[in-house]
C-alpha cells in the first residue's frame, strides 16, 4: 500500500484551479457534467481508501472481529506506518458515512415535504401556491416533476419574465440538475477538499439554465432581469439541491454573463490555454486516484490472502 493509499485522500487539490476556470471559461452543460463527474470518482476513492485504511487500523485492535492472520506482525511489517492512520481513519470513515447519510436524508425530507405541500392542487406541470413570499424552485418527482411558484413571485414578474422563470425551471427539471447538485452535495460530505468543486456546480448548474431560458425567451436581457428581480424579493430554495431561479450563489455574476455573449459550445478547450491545462491536471488528478485506491485495494487483498491462506 505504501504512500499511495494517501494520496487520493489529498489529490482533490488538482480540480480546485478547474473549480473557478470552469465558471467562466466552459460552457455551462459541459463545466457542471466535468465537475460533477470529477467530484464524484474522487470522492469515491478517497473513501476507499479511507476504507483501507480502516481495516488496516481494525486489525491492530483487541478482541477486532477479523480474521487472527490479519494481525500478525508480518502483515504489521508489511504495512509500516499505517497502524496510527488506519486507527484514525476509523472515526473519519465514520464520520464521512454519518454526513452523506445525512445530506441524503436531509433532501428526501425536504422532497417530501414540498410533494405535500402541494397535495389538493391540480396536477399540472406549474403549481401555484397562494403564498405572499415569493420564490420558486423545480421539484423532481417520481411520476410527475413540477414547477412550483408562488402567487408572491407571480405578481412581482411581468409577463415575458415569467417566462424566462419556467424556461429556468424547466430546464433544471429536463437536465435533471438536482441529481448533479445532490451527487456534488455528497462528494463534498465525503472529502472536504471538494468544496470548491461543489460550489461551481451550483453555479455553473444555474448558468446552464440560464442559458436555455434565453433561448426559449428569444432574450438574454429579458432573463437577466428576472434573475434579478427574483433575487432581490425571494428566498432561497428549500433545499440547496433543489435548484431555483434565485438560487444563492453569485448572482451579480449570473447577470453579468448573461448581458454578455453566449458561450461557445466547445465541450473541451485546446490544450495550450489557462482553462485547458488546468483541465487536463483535474483529468491527472482524476486518474491517479482511481489508481492508486486500486493499486491499494489489491495490495491489501493479496496481503489479506497470504496472511489468512484458505483450508480445505
Amino acid at each position: 500500500m505504501c504512500v499511495f493509499v494517501f494520496l487520493p485522500l489529498v489529490l482533490p487539490l488538482t480540480a480546485w484551479p478547474i473549480a473557478r476556470l470552469a465558471e467562466q471559461r466552459v460552457h455551462p452543460r459541459s463545466a457542471t457534467m466535468l465537475l460533477t463527474a470529477a467530484s464524484c470518482v474522487m470522492a469515491v476513492c478517497s473513501t476507499v481508501c479511507l476504507a483501507l485504511l480502516m481495516v488496516v487500523g481494525t486489525a491492530q485492535l483487541p478482541g477486532n472481529p477479523l480474521p487472527d492472520g490479519w494481525s500478525d506482525p508480518e502483515v504489521r511489517e508489511s504495512v509500516p506506518r499505517h497502524e496510527i492512520a488506519g486507527k484514525a481513519a476509523i472515526p473519519a470513515l465514520i464520520a464521512v458515512v454519518g454526513r452523506c447519510a445525512r445530506a441524503l436524508l436531509r433532501h428526501c425530507r425536504v422532497r417530501w415535504r414540498a410533494h405535500e405541500a402541494l397535495k389538493g392542487l391540480p396536477r399540472t406541470q406549474v403549481a401555484v401556491l397562494p403564498d405572499p413570499q415569493p420564490y420558486a424552485y423545480a421539484l423532481p418527482g417520481r411520476l410527475r416533476d413540477r414547477i412550483v411558484v408562488s402567487t408572491g413571485m407571480l405578481s412581482r414578474l411581468s409577463s415575458r419574465e415569467r417566462r424566462a422563470l419556467f424556461a429556468h425551471e424547466r430546464s433544471h427539471l429536463a437536465a435533471r440538475h438536482h441529481r448533479h447538485l445532490l451527487l456534488v452535495r455528497l462528494a463534498a460530505c465525503a472529502n472536504p477538499f471538494l468544496v470548491p468543486l461543489r460550489t461551481a456546480v451550483s453555479y455553473t448548474a444555474e448558468r446552464w439554465a440560464d442559458e436555455e431560458a434565453a433561448q426559449a425567451v428569444g432574450s438574454r436581457k429579458a432573463v437577466a432581469r428576472a434573475i434579478g428581480k427574483a433575487a432581490l424579493v425571494s428566498r432561497a430554495t428549500p433545499a440547496p439541491t433543489l435548484a431555483g431561479l434565485a438560487a444563492p450563489g453569485p448572482l451579480p455574476r449570473r447577470v453579468a454573463a448573461l448581458l454578455g455573449p453566449a458561450p461557445a459550445a466547445r465541450t473541451w478547450p485546446p490544450v495550450f490555454t489557462t482553462v485547458g491545462l488546468a483541465l487536463w491536471t483535474a483529468a491527472l488528478g482524476v486518474l491517479l486516484s482511481a489508481m492508486f485506491s486500486a493499486n491499494s485495494a489489491v495490495t491489501l487483498l493479496l496481503l489479506l490472502r497470504a496472511a489468512t491462506p484458505l483450508r480445505p
